[in-house]
């Protein structure tokens, strides 16, 4: 859901961050290869002759979940404004609240000063996401 969210009288929008789809894509990738080598290792270890089947069904595992949640995972949207940051299900970051912001893998976290934290999943460019939600905070 791209839809600009309701504002404040005064309030400006400065960004909007949805999840990007080759991202998305990317990063099962990465979890189906790393699952495959863990599974087949456990195989290996547990004296399994058909280690094989750990490749299989990890890349399986791994591609079904990513089918049946791409749609709802790639259609949050976050909203970057000059007073704070709001996110799908009526969730909103005060900036003045952001204490840091961190990057994971695809993600970027907001971690606030009361110590929630937030992800903004799929980014297609996790520097830019952070940097622009701190240039917001630092200018709250």
């Amino acid at each position: 859901m791209t839809d600009t969210p309701n504002l404040e009288p005064g309030e400006t929008l400065l960004a909007s961050f949805s999840g990007n789809r080759t991202t998305y894509i990317k990063e099962h990738v990465m979890l189906a290869a790393l699952g495959s080598v863990l599974m087949s290792g456990v195989l290996v270890y547990m004296g399994n002759p058909h280690a094989w089947t750990g490749v299989v069904g990890a890349v399986g595992a791994i591609a079904v979940r990513g089918f049946y949640v791409a749609k709802e995972q790639l259609g949050f949207t976050w909203h970057l404004t000059d007073r704070r940051l709001i996110g799908p299900g009526e969730r909103s970051i005060s900036l003045t609240n952001v204490d840091k912001v961190n990057t994971i893998f695809s993600a970027a976290q907001v971690v606030t000063r009361t110590g929630d934290k937030y992800l903004l999943k799929y980014q297609e460019d996790t520097a830019r996401t952070k940097a622009e939600i701190e240039r917001a905070a630092a200018a709250a």
